[in-house]
C-alpha cells in the first residue's frame, strides 16, 4: 500500500512560498530552526570550547585602545582575531606601543638639612602606588646605586666630558686609573606609605653630580611613565609618614635594594 503524503503550497508573509508537508512544517520553518540550531551551537562553542589565548585578547582589548582598533570587528570569531594580530605583528613588529602614562609638568625640588653622608630622598607621588610604580622607583634607585658604588660619579676623572667627538679623542687610561676613588657608602630599601616615598643614602665620597644624575632619571620617568609631583632631599618626615607603619593593608609597599 502507498503512502500518500499532502502537500500544500501557501503564501508565506515575506511573500515566500512555503511548502507544508504532512509533519506539519514548512520550508521556511525549517530554515529558521536550522538558523537557531547553528547560533546555539556557536554559542555553545564560545562558552565551551573558545580557545583560553581568545579570552585572554578581549579582557586585554577592554583597557588596550591600540589593540581593540587592531582587532576590530573580528572579537568572538578566534581565527579571525589570529590573522588580525598576525598580520600586525608582521607590519609593526611585536611591542605594542602603550601612550604615555605620565605627568607633563615638571616636579618641585627642594632641599632640607641635606647630609649628603646620610639623609632621606623623598618623593612625592600625585597618588598611592601601585605595585608596578613601586618596582619602577625601586629599579631607577637601585641603578643609581650599583653606578654609584662602582665609582661613576667622580669629577676627578671626566676627560671626555668637554672633549669634540668630531676628531678622534685620547683617553689616559693611567689617569683614569690613578685618580682618587669616589664611590656611594650605603643606602636603603625604597619605602612607601601613601602617596609618599622615601630612600635612605649615603654617597660617601660620590660627588654632588650624582643628584644631578638621579633627578635627570627621575625627570623622565616622571614624564613618560609615573608622575612624580615633589623630591625633597633630606628632612625626618613627610606628609602622615609614621614610622614603623610597615603594614602592607595600612599602604606601605617597599622595594627591596
Amino acid at each position: 500500500m502507498k503512502r500518500i503524503v499532502v502537500a500544500a503550497v501557501v503564501k508565506s508573509d515575506d511573500g515566500d512560498d512555503d511548502v507544508r508537508s504532512g509533519s506539519g512544517t514548512t520550508a521556511r520553518g525549517r530554515r529558521l530552526l536550522k538558523i537557531r540550531e547553528e547560533k546555539r551551537k556557536r554559542e555553545f562553542d564560545r562558552l565551551h570550547n573558545y580557545p583560553s589565548w581568545a579570552k585572554v585578547l578581549e579582557n586585554a582589548a577592554k583597557n588596550d585602545v591600540e589593540l581593540r582598533n587592531v582587532l576590530g570587528d573580528t572579537i568572538g570569531n578566534p581565527d579571525q582575531m589570529r590573522q588580525k594580530v598576525e598580520d600586525r605583528i608582521r607590519k609593526k613588529g611585536r611591542d605594542f606601543h602603550k601612550a604615555k602614562t605620565g605627568s607633563v609638568v615638571a616636579f618641585k625640588v627642594t632641599f632640607r638639612d641635606f647630609s649628603p653622608v646620610g639623609s632621606n630622598i623623598w618623593f612625592k607621588l600625585y597618588g598611592p602606588p601601585s605595585d608596578r610604580d613601586v618596582d619602577l622607583i625601586g629599579s631607577v634607585i637601585q641603578s643609581w646605586y650599583v653606578m654609584g658604588r662602582l665609582g661613576a660619579y667622580n669629577s676627578s676623572n671626566l676627560q671626555l666630558a668637554n672633549t669634540s667627538m668630531e676628531y678622534n679623542p685620547l683617553y689616559d687610561a693611567d689617569k683614569g686609573f690613578n685618580v682618587m676613588s669616589s664611590s656611594f657608602h650605603d643606602v636603603g630599601d625604597v619605602e612607601f606609605q601613601d602617596n609618599w616615598g622615601r630612600v635612605w643614602v649615603d654617597i660617601g665620597t660620590s660627588d654632588y653630580f650624582a643628584l644631578d644624575v638621579l633627578l635627570n632619571c627621575l625627570t623622565v620617568l616622571s614624564s613618560e611613565y609615573l608622575g612624580v609631583q615633589q623630591v625633597v632631599f633630606g628632612g625626618r618626615s613627610m606628609g602622615d609618614w609614621e614610622e614603623g607603619m610597615k603594614n602592607p593593608e595600612d599602604g606601605y609597599k617597599s622595594f627591596k635594594i
